[in-house]
């Protein structure tokens, strides 16, 4: 059996390919940016402010929660969200780390 391409390459390079391709939709750094400035879990009022349907909504968390950069508590019959803090500072460590050892370009 051949490798597949994401084998040929190290796993901080695919990690970061993961979060880039999360963060790649609007609608997540929206959703992101709104639980980021809360002072407490976000239950329902996401629908509200992001103006998509809950389903769209719900699928979006998921794919937030995929890479732990929000975490849920379940409260009655609603689940809450909030900022994974730990998670939140490894990515922004990994996204600085990437950003930070581009050389200066001639161009």
């Amino acid at each position: 059996m051949g490798i597949t391409k994401s084998q040929i390459f190290t796993s901080s390079q695919n990690n970061l390919a993961v979060i880039f391709k999360v963060l790649g939709h609007p609608a997540r750094i929206a959703i992101l940016q709104y639980i980021s400035k809360q002072q407490s879990c976000i239950c329902n009022d996401i629908v509200e402010e992001i103006g998509l349907a809950q389903a769209t909504i719900s699928q979006h968390l998921k794919e937030l929660k995929k890479i732990d950069l929000i975490q849920g508590e379940i409260e009655g019959k609603k689940m809450c969200y909030c900022i994974n803090i730990k998670q939140w500072n490894i990515v922004k460590n990994q996204l600085d780390f990437f950003f930070n050892t581009t050389k200066q370009n001639c161009c």
